[in-house]
């Protein structure tokens, strides 16, 4: 099965065809934008289709970033791919940027477990915790720096992602050891990890844990007029 995984949550638009049956990637198409993923997304996911020698039709299923990351790339790219597998009436599954880091720095130390976590600004951190094997031990969350050293101390844990050398300095003594330190990973590790978790059917939904930081104004209706 051929699966199409798609990642806006951060300043990159990747998007790769990965086959689940070998196990590896077939093409893939990544571009470092920055900002208007929702113009860059469906040319990045041609360019990876044609990369990878085949087309819409012959995909089995989406894989999606699903955040934490940018409010506005994460629903673009769930969007995408809920609106494609309607469209080709095959499941679409998502992936979270914590997942997918984890998976990616599994890659260096196989027999460790893995803590992520995202800078989140104002003092705050994304973090999620996974076995050696990939299994979840603490859910993603919102934590501060000393809290999330001291669970990567309790567990042994390698961090990766944007948060971790704050991670890093906040637990003093000897550094803990840090695997990566980007806002997303490589786009094979999403598709790598949906292959993992399997197809439940249950459409992607983003991963925010915290509100927009934008918010509609309020307070500036005018009252309505009596006739």
């Amino acid at each position: 099965m051929k699966v199409l995984a798609i990642d806006t949550a951060a300043e990159l638009c990747a998007a790769c065809v990965y086959d689940a049956g070998a196990g590896r990637e077939r093409g893939r198409s990544v571009r470092d934008i920055g900002k208007g993923h929702a113009e860059a997304l469906i040319p990045v996911m041609a360019s990876a289709l044609a990369a990878a020698g085949c087309d819409y039709p012959d995909l089995g299923a989406i894989a999606v970033a699903v955040g934490p990351g940018s409010f506005t790339g994460v629903r673009i790219g769930v969007a995408a791919a809920r609106g494609l597998a309607l469209a080709l009436d095959i499941p679409a599954t998502g992936v979270t940027t914590l997942a997918a880091l984890a998976r990616e720095a599994r890659g260096a130390y196989p027999a460790r477990a893995c803590l992520s976590v995202l800078d989140a600004k104002r003092g705050e951190l994304y973090v999620a915790l996974y076995d050696a094997a990939g299994g979840e031990i603490e859910a993603p969350m919102i934590a501060d720096a000393a809290r999330t050293a001291a669970l990567a101390r309790a567990h042994d844990a390698v961090l990766t992602g944007s948060g971790a050398g704050l991670v890093a300095e906040a637990a003093g003594g000897p550094l803990l050891e840090i695997a990566g330190e980007g806002r997303t990973a490589d786009i094979a590790a999403y598709a790598a990890c949906a292959v993992d978790a399997g197809f439940s059917g249950q459409k992607p939904k983003p991963v925010y844990l915290r509100g927009a930081d934008a918010r509609p104004a309020s307070g500036f209706a005018l009252p309505r007029r009596e006739e």
